[in-house]
This record gives structure tokens, C-alpha cells and sequence, in this order.
């Protein structure tokens, strides 16, 4: 993040444009709505602000630029054809301590406008750091179209109303019935204008938010986060997340995903890898159920989906002994979400009428497998957590009856802009892996079905190492 998104009041402040042209203009009309005092500081105005002037909407300082014009002013902004101009503008305001912006350079600012978009007392601000205002319009324009044109009055309409019921309410309360009100049919009949309708939605839900104040608890989302790409979250798991107090996330949870919860929200982390547990599962468990027994939203991450090698189960029979609320939220597993981002079919009608998805490592760390029932040509083999285990796994097929030269695929990062994809057949993937220095985590497909695989994602051996 290049600036700190800020929402800045200048209402009656004064504020200083260098420039008498276009640019200038169109930024002081900004301010102006903004409501600061606008001075223009100018040897001479062209166009748009002699008219801004002439109906007093800007003082103006007919001068060449001098420092000390610029003494107690909140923001200065530069717009002008005169690069030496600008620069003096720009140190000057820096001596001074004042915010600056330089006109299209984006290394003379110490603050930006981004484009805005307006909705009553709705304000959408979009911004691309100066890389390309144009693009930052664009996405202004795509905004308009998705967000509702009575949005404004209803926040209008929820500042009344939060004042009449936040005092009855202490500040998690608050929190927690504003959210439920809008996720609810109340946000629905605001937006087709039925106020009366609104309010009376409002008053039944305070009424039955108390009435459960007394006897609730916090509950826990066991949220499957899918294989990393943030864009295969699902809409529930997103609207749950949103929503918690706290986030519990393992090692497989990308940050893209962790950015999507509350800036608020605290964030646990409980990841584990091989030998290398930040907290044992058994702690996790019971992690889960003291937060909810403090009355807080717990969102439970887990990488894929978390009936899937997630132990979700174990974290929900917990749960449900001591009598939490426990919402299971699915994901979209590795296989599938990697299935997809590599071109190879967990099924084909050619080559695998069946899927199988098995784990490479045991309770105890071990393999143990019934491998015999794991050699089928007409089967897709995945197994999840296996990288460590490969050379096991490959031998044990092998000595089990699987041909040497059946197909592997090794998936490390799956579905991220990371992602490698190493192809090789059963004999020899260890070494080919080893020479990849394929990390976790790390998928491995077997079957004939890998010979499907996009060959643009295929790791290419003169790439090793």
C-alpha cells in the first residue's frame, strides 16, 4: 500500500492551489465540495477558474508563488506548467509540514486524490497510487453501476437510528446487532425505499436481539479457505468472515484471504507443518471453545475444505460436547481447485472413472496405506500431504503392482501465481523432485490422467534449481 487510505474533514480550512489552469480548477472544485476555503494562487487564470472567482467560489492571490503564502494552510496542491514551479511548491510545503500534491508526479506528493464516487453521505474513493488515474476512473465508473442508488439514504437513515439504540447497547452489541440487521431483510427494504417497513424491521430485531442477549454465546465458523487463490472463497465463508471477532488460520491460509476479515478481528495463528506444530490439535479444540464460551465469532480457516484432511470433525465433536454453535462452511478442496488450474481431470472418460484422495502421512507420521487397493488403472490417485513421503509412496505402488511408468504430477502452490507443476512417472518422480526442490505444500495426481495437463504450466527440467 503506496498511502494510507485517509478520510481528511477541511471543511472551513484553508487550502492552497498554485496554478490558474484547468488542472487547478478541477482540483479546487474538489476542495470546494470538500468545503475548505480555497485560495489560488496565480499570476494569471485561464478558463474554468476566472469563472470560479468571478462567483467567489476561490480567493485569488494574483503573485507569482512565494512560500510564505502558504503559511496555515491544511493542503497545497500545484498545478501548473512551470516544473521549477512545482518543485519550490513542493519543497516549500515540505518545510512547512503541509501535506503536498504535485499535479500528475507522483514522487512530488505526500498525498493523492483518488476518484470519487458519491452517494448522498456515501463516499467511494478509488485509487491506484498514481500508477494510472484513468484505471481509477474506469473502476469508479464499474462501482456506479453496482452500488445501489439508496445507499446514501439509508445511512441517513441508520445514523438516527444508531443514536436512538446504541446507548442500549454496550460496544460489541452494537457491533454485532448492526451487522445482523443489515445481513437481513431490513438492508432489502431500505434499498427498494420502504422507510416505514425499515424502521418496524429494526425495532422487531432490537426487541429479539435482546431477548437473546441473556442466554447467547459465541459460535465458531470452520471455514474451508480452498487451495489459496483468493477468488475460490466462497460467498459464505467471505460473508462469515466479515463478521468474526476472531480468526484462528493454519499455514495454508494465504494473506490475500486473511485481509479479507476485519481490520479489528484477532488473528490466532495455529499452523502446522511437519513436526513443526504452533499449537497441537488438541489445543486447537479447545482454543475454539474458550473463545466461544467468551462470547466472541470465531472463524476457523483451514486450508481446502475442511472435512478433507481438515480435521474439521475433531474441532466440531469438541464444539458440539460443550454445547457451541458450530456454522461448517465448505471449500473448495486441492484436488478439485488444482484440477482446474493444471487441466488434469480427477476423472476422464478415457483414462479414470474414479477419484481417490488419500493422506501421506499417518496419526503417528507413518504410511500406512492399503496399497493394493490403491493400484487401479481406472483411478485417480491423489494424495494430500505426501511430498516428504514421496519416495514411500512411489515404491509402495510399484511393489504393489502399479506400472513404473504410470503417470505423476507433483502440484507445489496450487491454484497461487507460485504455482509449479512437475511431471514425471512413478519411477522417477522422487529424484525429479528432489532436483526440483519441490516444497510444500505440494500435491501429488497419479493416474493416466495427468497426461491432460496443460503443458504451459509444466515445469521444464533446464528450470531445476
Amino acid at each position: 500500500m503506496d498511502y494510507l487510505p485517509i478520510f481528511l474533514r477541511i471543511r472551513g480550512q484553508k487550502v492552497c492551489v498554485v496554478g490558474g489552469g484547468t488542472i487547478a480548477a478541477r482540483k479546487s472544485d474538489l476542495f470546494i465540495q470538500a468545503g475548505a476555503l480555497v485560495t489560488v494562487i496565480a499570476p494569471e487564470l485561464r478558463g474554468e477558474m476566472q469563472r470560479m472567482v468571478a462567483e467567489n467560489q476561490v480567493r485569488w492571490l494574483q503573485a507569482d508563488f512565494d512560500p510564505a503564502l502558504l503559511v496555515d494552510a491544511k493542503l497545497v496542491l500545484a498545478a501548473t506548467d512551470d516544473q521549477a514551479v512545482n518543485e519550490a511548491v513542493y519543497a516549500a510545503a515540505n518545510t512547512l509540514q503541509i501535506p503536498v500534491n504535485i499535479a500528475d508526479q507522483t514522487e512530488l506528493c505526500e498525498f493523492i486524490l483518488p476518484s470519487i464516487m458519491q452517494r448522498g453521505s456515501i463516499t467511494l474513493a478509488v485509487s491506484t497510487g498514481g500508477r494510472s488515474p484513468t484505471l481509477a476512473r474506469h473502476l469508479r465508473v464499474e462501482l456506479e453501476k453496482l452500488v445501489p442508488s439508496r445507499i446514501g439514504d439509508l445511512a441517513d437513515l441508520l445514523k438516527e437510528l444508531r443514536a436512538f439504540y446504541n446507548p442500549l447497547l454496550d460496544e460489541k452489541a452494537r457491533k454485532d446487532f448492526w451487522q445482523a440487521l443489515l445481513s437481513g431483510a431490513f438492508y432489502s427494504e431500505a434499498l427498494a425505499g420502504r422507510w416505514e417497513k425499515t424502521r418496524e424491521i429494526c425495532a422487531q430485531s432490537f426487541a429479539q436481539f435482546q431477548a437473546n442477549l441473556a442466554v447467547s454465546q459465541g459460535e465458531v465458523y470452520l471455514i474451508g479457505a480452498g487451495p489459496g487463490d483468493v477468488e475460490l472463497l466462497t460467498l459464505k465463508a467471505l460473508r462469515l468472515l466479515q463478521t468474526a471477532d476472531v480468526v484462528v488460520y493454519d499455514r495454508l491460509v494465504s494473506e490475500e484471504i486473511l485481509n479479507l476479515a476485519r481490520r479489528e478481528a484477532e488473528r490466532i495463528y495455529v499452523g502446522k507443518a511437519m513436526s513443526n506444530h504452533a499449537l497441537p490439535q488438541e489445543q486447537i479444540n479447545q482454543l475454539l471453545v474458550d473463545l466461544a464460551k467468551q462470547g466472541k465469532k470465531v472463524a476457523r480457516l483451514k486450508g481446502g475444505d475442511p472435512y478433507i484432511f481438515g480435521r474439521g470433525a475433531e474441532e466440531q465433536a469438541l464444539l458440539r460436547a460443550h454445547n457451541v454453535s458450530c456454522t461448517v462452511v465448505p471449500g473448495i478442496s486441492s484436488a478439485s481447485g488444482i484440477a482446474a488450474s493444471t487441466g488434469i481431470p480427477l476423472t476422464h472418460r478415457d483414462y479414470a472413472q474414479s477419484v481417490k484422495l488419500v493422506t501421506g502421512h499417518t496419526r503417528e507420521g507413518l504410511v500406512d496405506l492399503d496399497w493394493a487397493c490403491l493400484v487401479d488403472p481406472n483411478q485417480t490417485l491423489v494424495v494430500y500431504m505426501g511430498l516428504s513421503n514421496i519416495a514411500i509412496i512411489c515404491q509402495q505402488l510399484i511393489e504393489h503392482g502399479m506400472p513404473p511408468n504410470t503417470p505423476l504430477a507433483v502440484i507445489e502452490n496450487g491454484t497461487r501465481v507460485n504455482q509449479r507443476v512437475l511431471v514425471s512417472d512413478l519411477q522417477n518422480a522422487p529424484l525429479k523432485v528432489a532436483q526440483a526442490a519441490i516444497q510444500a505444500p505440494a500435491l501429488i495426481m497419479i493416474g493416466q490422467v495427468v497426461q491432460c495437463v496443460d503443458e504451459q504450466f509444466v515445469l521444464k527440467e533446464s528450470s531445476y534449481g
